[in-house]
């Protein structure tokens, strides 16, 4: 079964989770699910029965998506963005992404406490918490940055366990911030966050109805990596001018919310259709990643992993929506805010869109920039106290 590597298969057949998925939400009961979690699902059901490659495959079309494609799709969102709904909701995202992060740094003492790191991880125990708390604050960057410190990648089988739990327990926390604002919408009403008609240009209601001339189409598949591989090059450029490095994606945000203000760009036809596919593309990958075969092969060190990783996403969840309801936030707010912590800036822009929620849209983005920049500092710093 070797054609199921080949890389015209796998884009087939993440683009056939996808047809399946809308067709679900359209047809079936499933319909409260919403495309975003059942595409997450589907693809992860998929990959698990060998039907398409999961994570341990090594497939380049999965790096790919993550390292392009999740990109562009960022910027084809965001060219619907209005600068005034960061003002609004910014200063609520930014203080929930704090409360997060507080609840990823409890949770990783808590959790490696519960799973009795020292006797069932071994040694490496706080080095492991470290990375975990890196990679829950802001992103996978984090996560590698502590591993590449202290070698971590040369313990082979402690490594490929770590980052086989880090994808199980992301695509799971993915599905419960997709699930859990539904249910408390249902049973504790809470009113959404009011946005001025008109402060926001895009409306994920209606994307399909989108009418796309081949001209606009064009243009947008030329703005869309045109941007990234200035995005890139100019981050390296200004890294090695500074000193320091600044992540391209701040880059590529700052260039598609200047560029959104524009009134030419504004009649550009499908930025929504192409930002939304793309955004599935990405989510698909998150699903074929949930792999659960490596767990299996690596016996009970993978139940101690998942164990400390589960208590510490169960942690971070209790801090961020314990504290969000008592400081009575939006349940929408509340569950971006912490997938940004968790799955970083491009997954809390997926849960913000499958919310319909295009106020949030930019505060999703730069709150997940913010974890890649502290992430790593507090990563090392659970690392150190452990």
């Amino acid at each position: 079964m070797d054609f199921i590597y080949n890389p015209l298969y796998v884009i087939a057949f993440l683009c056939l989770n996808i047809i399946l998925s809308e067709w679900l939400v359209k047809k079936t009961f499933l319909k409260h699910f919403g495309v975003a979690l059942l595409v997450i699902l589907v693809t992860a059901f998929v990959a698990n029965i060998g039907l398409m490659p999961s994570a341990s495959d090594t497939v380049p079309l999965y790096g790919i998506i993550f390292s392009h494609i999740a990109p562009i799709s960022i910027f084809y969102l965001l060219l619907d963005v209005n600068l005034k709904n960061l003002k609004q909701a910014g200063i609520p995202m930014l203080v929930m992404f704090l409360i997060g992060s507080g609840g990823t740094f409890l949770g990783a003492i808590v959790g490696m406490w519960v799973a009795g790191g020292p006797e069932t991880i071994g040694p490496m125990y706080s080095v492991i918490a470290g990375m975990f708390t890196g990679t829950y604050t802001g992103g996978s960057i984090n996560f590698n940055a502590v591993a590449l410190h202290y070698k971590v990648m040369d313990e082979g089988t402690l490594f490929a366990g770590s980052v086989a739990v880090d994808n199980v327990v992301t695509t799971l926390w993915m599905v419960l911030t997709i699930a859990i604002p539904k249910l408390l919408h249902k049973y504790y009403p809470r009113k959404k966050q009011e946005i001025a008609t008109g402060e926001a240009t895009g409306n994920h209601e209606g994307y399909e109805e989108e009418k796309v001339s081949p001209q606009d189409l064009a243009i947008l598949l030329v703005l869309g990596p045109a941007v990234l591989l200035i995005s890139n090059y100019a981050a390296g450029w200004l890294g090695s001018l500074l000193g320091f490095q600044i992540p391209s994606i701040l880059i590529l945000t700052t260039i598609a919310l200047i560029m959104a203000q524009s009134e030419r760009i504004n009649r550009l036809r499908g930025k929504q259709v192409l930002g939304l596919f793309t955004v599935y593309l990405f989510l698909a990958v998150i699903g074929a990643y949930s792999e659960l075969a490596t767990l299996a092969q690596i016996g009970t060190l993978a139940f101690s992993l998942l164990l400390f990783a589960g208590i510490l996403a169960i942690v971070h969840g209790a801090v961020c929506f314990g504290l969000g309801a008592l400081m009575k936030q939006d349940w929408d707010l509340i569950a971006i805010a912490s997938q940004a912590n968790i799955g970083g800036s491009t997954s809390a822009l997926a849960l913000a869109k499958s919310f319909n929620r295009n106020d949030l849209l930019l505060p999703a983005i730069l709150v997940g920039s913010l974890g890649n920049g502290i992430g790593t500092y507090l990563g090392f710093l659970v690392a150190g106290i452990l």
